[in-house]
């Protein structure tokens, strides 16, 4: 097996539905029903199989994981997940926010590197006065 064949790439993906729920379950110390009661507060939606049965990838194990931390700490399962879902929001919104900050940083860098030369009568050309 190459590290370029299909079988690699979703060895790699951590969007891969890899995990059957015994095994999530195990993974992260919990019973089949406290992943089966995040996916009805819809922390996470596990792909299903042909047959039917769910999958989880790992980046729903670390969400998981997560929510389970707070139950652990006496939260009640819907309100983990809420929280769960509102910490990701915060973190995109976080990020979309640091992009935005970015492009306007580097517009700014921009307009700032050509303003008060460019059709400026007051600049001489290179060279001086008379210089061509």
């Amino acid at each position: 097996m190459t590290a370029d064949s299909p079988l690699g790439d979703r060895l790699d993906d951590d969007d891969y539905p890899a995990y059957t729920m015994g095994r999530a379950a195990e993974m992260l110390g919990t019973t089949p029903g406290f992943l089966r009661a995040i996916g009805e507060a819809r922390l996470i939606t596990p792909l299903r199989s042909e047959g039917g049965h769910r999958r989880y990838s790992r980046y729903q194990l670390r969400i998981a994981a997560r929510a389970r931390e707070l139950v652990d700490q006496g939260t009640p399962v819907e309100a983990a997940c809420r929280i769960v879902i509102l910490e990701d929001q915060l973190e995109e919104a976080q990020r979309i926010n640091a992009e935005y900050r970015r492009a306007a940083e580097q517009a700014g860098a921009g307009q700032d590197a050509g303003a008060g030369t460019e059709g400026d009568p007051s600049e001489e050309p290179r060279g001086g006065p008379g210089a061509r």
